[in-house]
C-alpha cells in the first residue's frame, strides 16, 4: 500500500428506512435544541464512479437548528465483501483542510484489504473544506502577506493589522460558515453523518489534524463509538509556549535524525563529512543573504528550516541531502504568484484559531517566543509548522472552542499511535494526550520516523487492522520497531497533500 496522505485528519450503505424518508429527528447535542437530520442523495462520484457522493444538510450553527444551512460534502466506498461488512468507518486525513472525500477516493491504496473488505469507508469534507462551503478569501489580500518572521517591532504591527485584514477579508467572502468551522461543530457534523446513515455506532480512523476531531468525537459522543483509531495526535491543552517549544523541539529532532542518517548511509553525499558544520555554514550564508532561487530571492534560514521540516514527513532523507548539497548553486522552484481578481481557499485560520487560543499579543512577548525557539532548535530556526500556525492567528479575537484538557467518559478503548521523530504531530503531544485519557486510550509507538503510523510496518498495520476488524487490543505502551525508509522518497511526496500543515 502506497500512504496518500500523512496530515498536524462517509458513508455506508443506506437502509430502506433510510431512503424512504426525507428527513429524521434526532436528539441534538447536549445543551443544544433538537434538529432533524435529512437523508444523503447518493450518486456515483465524478471522479471516482466506484464511489458515491452526496451532500447532507446541516445547520451552520447548532445552537440555531432552523437558521442558515450549508451542504456537506459526504462519500462512500462500500465495502468490497457485504457479506463480511461489519460497519462504517469515517476517515479523515487532517489539515485543518484535508479532504476527506479526496481521502476515500484512494482508500483501497491507503487501507489494508482487510478494512476495506469490511467496512463501508466514510469520507467527509469538513466544513469550511473543499466542497463543504470552503473558507475563501481575496487572492489579493494573501498576495500581501508578510512575514511571520517580524524582525522590528513595525514589522510585527505590519503582521497583525494584516491577520486582522486577512480575517475579515475571509469572512466577507465565505460568510457565516466562517465563524462556525471548529472542531468541536466538525465533531456534531459526524454525528450527523453516523445518523443519516442509520448506525448506531460508527468506526472512525483520523490522522494528524484529523485526531483532533476524533478527540472531540470521543469527548461529545463516546457512546456511539464501536472502534476510533487517532494516528499522529493533536494535543487540544497546550498554551502559546508549550505548543512553540514542543513544535521547535520536534523540528531539531527531525534534523538530528538526518544527520544520524547521513553518518550511517554510504549513498549519502554527506557521507563521512561533518554535515552539522556544512549545515551551520549553509545556515550562515543564508543569514547573509547569499542563498537564493532560480528568481534571484533570498532563501532565509528559516526557509531552510522549513525544508527540513517538510523532509521530515516522509522521510526524504536522500533526496533532501541531494537537494542540500545544489542549494549552493540555487535551485528551489519559485512560488507561485496570486491573479488579481481571484479568490483561493484558505480554511486554515477559520479552523485553526478557533480550535486554539494562540495569541501572540506584543512585539516583546515574540521577541521572547523566537527566542526560546531558536535556543531549542538552532539548525531549524524552531519549527516553521508551530511558529506558522501560532503567528497565523496574532490579531484574532479569542478562539471559540479553546484548548483544554482531554477529558473522554463514555468511549471504549481507543487505539492512540504515533512515531517517536514525527516532524508535525510531535510524539509530546502523544504522550501528554494519552496522559489526559489514560483510561480511555490504548497507545502505541511506532520506533521510527515520519508522519502518519498506520501501514510503517508489518507491526503497526497488523495491530491498527486487529483492532479494527476485531476489537483485539495490545497493551498500552507497546512499541513498533523503526523501519529504514526508502532511499528513493521524495522531498516533494513528503509534504502532506492537504491545505494545512497537521
Amino acid at each position: 500500500m502506497q500512504p496518500m496522505v500523512r496530515v498536524f485528519g462517509a458513508a455506508l450503505a443506506s437502509s430502506a428506512l433510510i431512503l424512504g424518508s426525507s428527513s429524521l429527528a434526532f436528539a441534538a447535542p447536549e445543551g443544544q435544541p433538537e434538529y432533524e437530520v435529512g437523508a444523503i442523495d447518493w450518486k456515483p462520484c465524478a471522479e471516482v464512479p466506484t464511489v458515491d457522493c452526496g451532500f447532507l444538510t446541516l445547520p451552520i450553527d447548532y445552537a440555531k437548528p432552523n437558521g442558515e444551512k450549508f451542504q456537506l460534502a459526504v462519500s462512500r466506498r462500500k465495502a468490497n465483501d457485504q457479506s463480511k461488512r461489519i460497519g462504517a468507518m469515517v476517515i479523515n486525513p487532517g489539515g485543518p483542510g484535508g479532504s476527506g472525500v479526496d481521502f476515500s477516493f484512494g482508500a483501497d491504496r491507503y487501507f489494508s484489504k482487510d478494512i476495506v473488505d469490511k467496512f463501508d469507508v466514510i469520507g467527509f469534507d469538513p466544513r469550511g473544506v473543499a466542497r463543504s462551503a470552503p473558507i475563501k478569501c481575496s487572492g489579493e489580500v494573501l498576495e500581501r502577506q508578510p512575514s511571520e518572521y517580524p524582525t522590528t517591532k513595525a514589522e510585527f504591527d505590519k503582521l497583525v493589522e494584516f491577520n486582522k485584514e486577512l480575517r475579515a477579508d475571509c469572512r466577507k467572502v465565505s460568510g457565516a460558515i466562517f465563524d462556525h468551522a471548529s472542531t468541536r461543530d466538525v465533531a456534531n457534523d459526524i454525528d450527523s453523518i453516523r445518523r443519516a446513515l442509520g448506525e448506531k455506532k460508527i468506526n472512525y480512523y483520523g490522522v494528524s489534524y484529523g485526531t483532533i476531531i476524533g478527540q472531540h468525537y470521543a469527548a461529545q459522543y463516546g457512546r456511539n463509538i464501536r472502534a476510533m483509531i487517532i494516528d499522529s495526535n493533536m494535543d487540544h491543552s497546550l498554551g502559546t509556549w508549550k505548543f512553540v517549544e514542543t513544535e521547535a523541539r520536534g523540528a531539531e529532532d527531525v534534523f538530528n535524525e538526518w544527520v544520524k542518517w547521513s553518518d550511517r548511509t554510504p549513498s549519502s553525499p554527506f557521507y563521512g563529512k561533518d554535515l552539522r558544520k556544512i549545515w551551520k555554514d549553509l545556515l550562515a550564508k543564508a543569514d547573509r543573504g547569499e542563498v537564493k532561487d532560480p528568481q534571484g530571492n533570498v532563501i532565509t534560514g528559516q526557509r531552510l528550516g522549513a525544508f527540513v521540516v517538510s523532509m521530515g514527513y516522509g522521510p526524504a532523507w536522500k533526496s533532501f541531502a541531494d537537494f542540500v548539497a545544489t542549494l549552493v548553486q540555487g535551485t528551489p522552484a519559485p512560488a507561485t504568484a496570486f491573479a488579481a481578481g481571484e479568490t483561493f481557499e484558505n480554511p486554515f485560520a477559520g479552523i485553526f484559531c478557533n480550535d486554539y487560543n494562540l495569541r501572540v499579543s506584543s512585539w516583546g512577548e515574540y521577541q521572547a517566543l523566537y527566542a526560546m525557539e531558536t535556543r531549542v532548535a538552532p539548525n531549524t530556526r524552531g519549527s516553521s509548522l508551530g511558529h506558522g500556525a501560532t503567528m497565523g492567528c496574532a490579531g484574532f479575537p479569542k478562539a471559540t472552542n479553546p484548548q483544554r484538557p482531554l477529558n473522554i467518559k463514555n468511549a471504549p478503548k481507543i487505539l492512540m499511535t504515533n512515531a517517536k521523530h514525527d516532524p508535525a504531530t510531535v510524539y509530546e503531544w502523544a504522550v501528554n494526550a494519552h496522559r489526559q485519557s489514560r483510561d480511555t486510550t490504548v497507545f502505541v509507538t511506532y520506533e521510527g520516523w515520519g508522519h502518519g503510523v498506520y501501514d510503517r510496518s508489518e507491526c503497526t498495520l497488523k495491530i491498527n487492522d486487529e483492532y479494527m476488524v476485531s476489537l483485539k487490543l495490545p497493551r498500552s505502551g507497546t512499541t513498533c520497531a523503526a523501519v529504514e525508509p526508502p532511499a528513493e522518497a521524495s522531498i516533494l511526496s513528503a509534504k502532506p497533500k492537504i491545505a494545512g500543515p497537521f
